[in-house]
């Protein structure tokens, strides 16, 4: 049986580890502030799921989801890392993260900045570009014909299969954009940000969080992924 370590608990990790146990995949959650805070949530998702350190959701995953503020990734220990996937859902928000200048200057994308942490684990970038709610909402069978499609990226070929194989197994195609350099082609304010997962484009930002979403094929992501134009990060003002 498969197993999914997951750094995190916040909404995104959430999300994907109900999908995960849903798809019968193991999963071991870690937070910051300790497994006794995940009682609750590990009762609701049942006997595939667990709590554990850090640590623990490292050593246990065939792949490893890291879903924390772009505050907090530097403080994650890379022990028990090696040899695994990662999954990285990191984002830039200045308002939350302060300013990171590299970012800013665009010397570095988001993952290339959290792939230097964890040098020598293979990085994917994933999940970053949807809102949770819609995670849920979106996913459906291999097959169906009404499947979402999520972006993703990485420097190591072999990872990015082993990720997708994972977010296919849950409920979605994936659309490879490329490398970590070529991963500001889905971050925030891009056209395949998480507006294009929105029933109604339009709906103001405050709505956003508890909006309805409508299906993004494969084709719809690869068409707004090839019109994106890079956003000045340094501009950024959520």
């Amino acid at each position: 049986m498969q197993r999914l370590g997951i750094i995190g608990s916040g909404r995104i990790g959430s999300a994907v580890a109900r999908l995960a146990v849903a798809a019968e995949i193991h999963v071991v959650v870690a937070n910051s502030r300790g497994p006794e805070s995940l009682a609750d949530f590990i009762a609701e998702l049942g006997l595939l799921a667990s709590a554990g350190s850090v640590r623990d959701a490292a050593e246990a995953g065939d792949l490893v989801l890291l879903s924390v503020p772009l505050t907090a990734y530097a403080a994650i220990p890379t022990e028990g890392l090696q040899g695994k996937t990662m999954l990285d859902t990191s984002n830039y928000y200045p308002f939350r993260d302060g300013r990171v200048p590299q970012l800013d200057s665009h010397g570095v994308t988001t993952s290339e900045l959290v792939q230097a942490h964890f040098d020598g684990v293979p990085l994917v970038k994933a999940f970053n570009n949807i809102m949770s709610h819609h995670i849920p909402q979106l996913a459906r069978p291999v097959g169906a014909a009404d499947r979402s499609a999520l972006p993703i990226a990485s420097d190591d070929e072999v990872a990015k299969a082993e990720a997708a194989a994972l977010i296919d197994r849950i409920g979605f195609d994936t659309v490879d954009v490329g490398l970590l350099v070529d991963s500001w082609k889905f971050e925030p304010e891009s056209d395949a940000y998480t507006q294009l997962y929105l029933a109604d484009p339009d709906t103001p930002m405050e709505r956003m969080p508890e909006a309805p979403s409508a299906p993004v094929p494969a084709t719809k992501l690869q068409a707004a992924l090839a019109r994106a134009g890079r956003v000045r990060v340094a501009d950024r003002k959520f």
